[in-house]
């Protein structure tokens, strides 16, 4: 008889369609909204919305093949639910002969991208507040300091928040960070639609060598894949998750839809002066000055679980080699030196713009794309690819995009951090 996975899941406080929605909403429109208008200063407005549309299709595509997976591959060993590392390891495992010696690498491979991927996002926060602190204080004041000093000063909030590791009690935070964004995002949206410019004083299609920091760009804000999986499990109607319409297909419509505009309107209005966030255009009025600075806090209070997965993952790989005696010791000091590494990090890199550029190729790319990608090939050796090998051919495509969004997109990236250091 067949395993139906779902039939054994524990679903105790299982989230309705309705929450999987605003879950799978939420971990999509992030901070990375307020980069796409930089995203289509990069790419023009024409090719930028065609842009939009066929990396929010990919990206859609990524996870409706790793949720496919991870289902088929719960059937096949009879488990419930599988993380993303678990998907992986398990598609290795149950794979081909040959392959199936690649299992615990392809865990510990995810593992270390979903690390990386979060770790260097809570980074690319740390550079954001800083500039947005900096911006406010020195419009309304006379006070000029180096931005790596704001990048430094914001240990002091960062630890405390950082190394909280119940989340119940960074549920507060969660919801002021959530009422922040989003006011925060109206305002913005305001002053965009405030006096547009003429489209024609806008590209409508760059030069080609800089497309590749806007698909990176592009996947830094839209990725969430990172949540999928938790999400879909977590589900009372899991099987609601894909399909058509579908909880991913409505979210990530929303998510493109949105995206679009935002970075469509913030490029018309900005133009070539937009930065790596449409907020720190804003004018420094009062309300626009507010905006960048509850923007900012926005982001700060959410620091705290947006770091909570990188800092579990270690904890997972060290924790066993600390004796109990000292366990509580070794994981708060482990997280504290952790959060001092963002911001050491943000310090060598304080440039927004080419920043969230390169986690976007490095990190999204791989975990974004050709993970899924690799997983799926691998899962259907046994069961065949269809007609002409497509669902092969697709994979192997799929791969080969992610390869040139990293090596392209991070080329690009370094040379713009390089012009950074020279200024």
């Amino acid at each position: 008889e067949l395993y139906n996975p779902f039939d054994y899941r524990d679903k105790t406080n299982a989230t309705p369609d309705t929450g999987a929605l605003l879950h799978l909403l939420k971990s999509s429109l992030g901070t990375g909204i307020l980069a796409m208008p930089s995203a289509f200063k990069n790419g023009g407005l024409i090719f930028s919305i065609f842009g939009t549309i066929i990396v929010g299709y990919i990206c859609t595509h990524c996870v409706h093949m790793l949720v496919q997976c991870s289902q088929l591959l719960s059937s096949r060993v009879k488990q419930p639910s599988l993380g993303f590392p678990e998907t992986a390891e398990i598609a290795f495992k149950t794979g081909p002969e040959k392959y199936r010696k690649w299992a615990k690498f392809s865990w510990i491979f995810v593992k270390i991208s979903l690390f990386a991927t979060y770790y260097f996002g809570n980074t690319v926060y740390v550079v954001f507040i800083a500039k947005s602190f900096e911006q406010v204080i020195e419009n309304h004041t006379a006070f000029d300091m180096n931005i790596r000093i704001y990048i430094l000063l914001l240990t002091i909030p960062l630890v405390p928040l950082g190394i909280i590791r119940t989340l119940k009690y960074l549920v507060p935070f969660s919801a002021m960070a959530t009422a922040f964004i989003m006011f925060g995002l109206a305002i913005t949206l305001y002053y965009t639609f405030v006096d547009l410019p003429d489209m024609e004083t806008r590209h409508y299609i760059t030069h080609v060598q800089q497309w590749p920091l806007f698909f990176s760009t592009v996947l830094f804000a839209m990725e969430g894949i990172g949540t999928v999986l938790p999400i879909e499990n977590s589900m009372k109607s899991p099987e609601h998750f894909l399909g058509c319409p579908g909880v991913l297909n409505i979210a990530m419509s929303v998510v493109v839809v949105l995206y679009g505009c935002v970075g469509f309107f913030g490029y018309v209005k900005f133009g070539e002066e937009t930065e790596g966030s449409i907020t720190l255009n804003l004018p420094p009025t009062i309300l626009a000055e507010s905006v960048k600075i509850l923007v900012a806090l926005s982001i700060l209070f959410t620091y705290g679980l947006q770091f909570s997965v990188p800092s579990e993952i270690m904890w997972k790989l060290i924790g066993h080699k600390i004796s109990e005696r000292y366990h509580n010791i070794g994981y708060y000091l482990m997280r504290g030196l952790m959060i001092c590494g963002t911001v050491l990090v943000a310090v060598i890199i304080p440039d927004l713009s080419p920043f969230i550029s390169l986690v976007g190729a490095v990190c999204f790319s791989i975990l974004g794309l050709f993970c899924p990608a690799v997983i799926e090939a691998i899962t259907y050796y046994e069961e065949g690819y269809g007609p002409l090998k497509i669902r092969l051919v697709k994979d192997v495509v799929i791969m080969l995009m992610a390869l040139f969004a990293l090596v392209s997109g991070s080329y690009i990236s370094i040379i713009e951090i390089i012009e950074f250091y020279r200024k």
